[in-house]
C-alpha cells in the first residue's frame, strides 16, 4: 500500500478508512485526529492547564505526548498502585517520560500515602479488583486536579475501551452509565473537574503504531489483576467482528454517541442533584462518606491484618 499523503511506502493502515500512512506521515496523522475530536467536543482550550492520568502504558503515554506536541499545557499524574513488579514497571516507564521530555509528573503513593494498596482491596469472594482500582483513580485523579487548580482531566480511553464499555452496557442495560458515556464528562460541581478522552475516536493499534513511531517506551504487558476481566472478554469479541467487519467497533461507538444516546432515559440519575461534601475527605458525594473512603478503610484494615499475619514475634 501507498501513504495516503505522500505515496511512499506505507507503514501503518487504516482499515476503517482503507487508508494507509507511512512512519513519516503517520504521527502527524494521529495528532491531527487528536486535534479534530478536541476542537469539535470543546475538551480542553489551549490557555488551559490539562492533567493527563498516566499509566505507563501505550495510550496514556500517546495522549500526553500528542498533547505536548500540539502546544497544550499538558502535565501528568501517576497513580503508584501497589502492584507488584507491574506497578514498578509502569511507574519506572512513566517517569522516564517526564524526564526525557522535561514534563511535570506529579504521584499518589497509595501505600505509603492513605495505608493501602489495590491489591488489598481484592474481594476473594468475587475476585474482580477492576472496579476498586477505577474508584481509586478516579478519585485521585480530581481530587489531585481540583487540588492543584487543573480544570480538565484527560485519560487515554481508545476506541477499544469505549466500544467494550459500550458493548457491556448494552449486554446488561444499564442505562445509568449508557446515557453518561461520551468523550466528555463536564464538570457538574465546584470540586468535579471535567474529563475527556481526547483518543475515543483513535484504535489500540493506533495508538501503538503512534508509540513506536514515535519512540515511546511503554510497558507492554497487561495489569495482571485484569486477567478475567470481562472487558478483555468484550474486546476478544469485538477484535473477532472487526476481522470480518473493519470499522464495525467504530461504527457501533460512533454511532451510538451521534444517535444512541439521546435516546437512553438519563432521567434515573442526576450528577448534580444531591451531591455534598465527603464528612472525611471533602470530595463531592451522594452519601456521608463517599465511596473511595469507605473502600480506603476496608483496604487499610486488610493491609493491617496482612501485617500482623506476618509479623515477627520480637515486632509485636
Amino acid at each position: 500500500m501507498r501513504c495516503h499523503r505522500c505515496r511512499g511506502p506505507a507503514n501503518v493502515e487504516i482499515r476503517r478508512s482503507r487508508t494507509a500512512y507511512c512512519a513519516r506521515c503517520y504521527p502527524g496523522w494521529f495528532r491531527e485526529q487528536v486535534q479534530e475530536r478536541i476542537d469539535h467536543e470543546r475538551m480542553i482550550r489551549h490557555d488551559e492547564r490539562v492533567l493527563v492520568a498516566v499509566s505507563g502504558g501505550k495510550d496514556s503515554l500517546a495522549l500526553w505526548h500528542a498533547l505536548t506536541r500540539l502546544g497544550y499545557q499538558a502535565d501528568g499524574m501517576y497513580i503508584r498502585l501497589g502492584i507488584g513488579d507491574y506497578s514498578r514497571r509502569s511507574q519506572g516507564r512513566s517517569e522516564a517520560f517526564a524526564e526525557k521530555h522535561g514534563l511535570i509528573l506529579h504521584q499518589v503513593d497509595l501505600e505509603q500515602d492513605h495505608g493501602f494498596t489495590v491489591p488489598d482491596l481484592l474481594d476473594t469472594r468475587s475476585g474482580k479488583p477492576c472496579a476498586a482500582c477505577g474508584t481509586v483513580k478516579r478519585y485521585h485523579f480530581n481530587k489531585i486536579a481540583a487540588d492543584l487548580g487543573y480544570p480538565v482531566v484527560a485519560t487515554g480511553h481508545n476506541l477499544d475501551d469505549e466500544a467494550a464499555t459500550l458493548f457491556g452496557n448494552v449486554m446488561h442495560w444499564n442505562t445509568d452509565y449508557l446515557g453518561r458515556q461520551g468523550p466528555v464528562l463536564a464538570s457538574t460541581h465546584p470540586g468535579l473537574v471535567r474529563k475527556v478522552k481526547p483518543l475515543y475516536r483513535l484504535s489500540e493499534r493506533e495508538s501503538a503504531s503512534y508509540a513506536i513511531i514515535e519512540r515511546i517506551d511503554y510497558i507492554l504487558e497487561e495489569c495482571p489483576m485484569a486477567k478475567g476481566a470481562k472487558s478483555l472478554a468484550y474486546k476478544d469479541m469485538l477484535n473477532t467482528l472487526e476481522e470480518e467487519q473493519p470499522g464495525a467497533k467504530y461504527q457501533f461507538l460512533v454511532g451510538y454517541l451521534k444517535q444512541g444516546r439521546a435516546a437512553v432515559n438519563t432521567g434515573s440519575f442526576d450528577q448534580a442533584s444531591d451531591l455534598r461534601e465527603c464528612t472525611r475527605c471533602g470530595q463531592p458525594t451522594t452519601g456521608e462518606l463517599c465511596a473511595y473512603c469507605k473502600m480506603a478503610d476496608r483496604g487499610r484494615q486488610k493491609s493491617a491484618a496482612k501485617a500482623a499475619k506476618y509479623a515477627r514475634p520480637e515486632d509485636l
